[in-house]
């Protein structure tokens, strides 16, 4: 009854596997790894299924890639305070002025879209990008369709490739979580081993 479904949908996954763009990761992982080596921080943010994976990543990238890494939508109370009174569009660009956000830092970002401010879309990504670049931050992401403004102004972006137009939305975020944990699981770059893999053979 759902096999078709389930055939096609894993025939896009592989599809998208064969179609992304490794070069894009390989400069991701070379400017994280110089934040690091510098004493800067990885900002990430994101909305909805976004913001989800922001806070899953910024345990990933403490814990095994040795990068200090935080994300506004850990903090409900403050993120909701900022929307109230400050207004949805710069709940994340008022939280990094907040954390004195430097050239010594990088801001990540996952989104579907990538942010464009002509549509009215994630206004919010858009000025927190446009404060980025002001001060000399890395920027990177992990964006769908055509990037928007996020591919426009970052270092180093993996725009997941649309094999459906159906599907943009999953797979864009479900390899944005493939993206991330292959670059923490990188080593070059993995600091310490997950639990697993360290008690392999034991």
């Amino acid at each position: 009854m759902y096999k078709d479904y389930i055939q096609s949908y894993l025939r896009e996954v592989g599809e998208i596997v064969s179609k992304i763009d490794h070069d894009a990761i390989s400069r991701m992982i070379d400017i994280f790894a110089t934040v690091r080596a510098q004493g800067g921080r990885l900002f990430i943010i994101g909305i909805g299924g976004g913001a989800g994976h922001a806070s899953h990543a910024v345990n990933d990238f403490r814990k095994l890639a040795d990068l200090e890494t935080y994300t506004p939508v850990d903090n409900v109370s403050e993120i909701t305070a900022r929307t109230n009174d400050d207004g949805w569009h710069t709940i994340f660009s008022n939280w990094l002025i907040g954390s004195r956000l430097s050239a010594k830092d990088a801001v990540l970002v996952f989104s579907v879209g990538g942010g464009n401010l002509e549509k009215n879309i994630s206004p919010n990504i858009v000025e927190a990008l446009k404060l980025a670049k002001e001060r000399g931050s890395k920027i990177a992401g992990i964006v769908g369709r055509d990037g928007g403004y996020t591919k426009q102004v970052a270092d180093a972006c993996v725009v997941v490739p649309t094999v459906n137009p159906e599907t943009v939305t999953p797979h864009t975020e479900e390899f944005q979580a493939v993206i991330w944990h292959l670059i923490v699981s990188h080593p070059k770059f993995q600091a310490q081993k997950g639990k697993w893999e360290s008690v392999a053979g034991k």
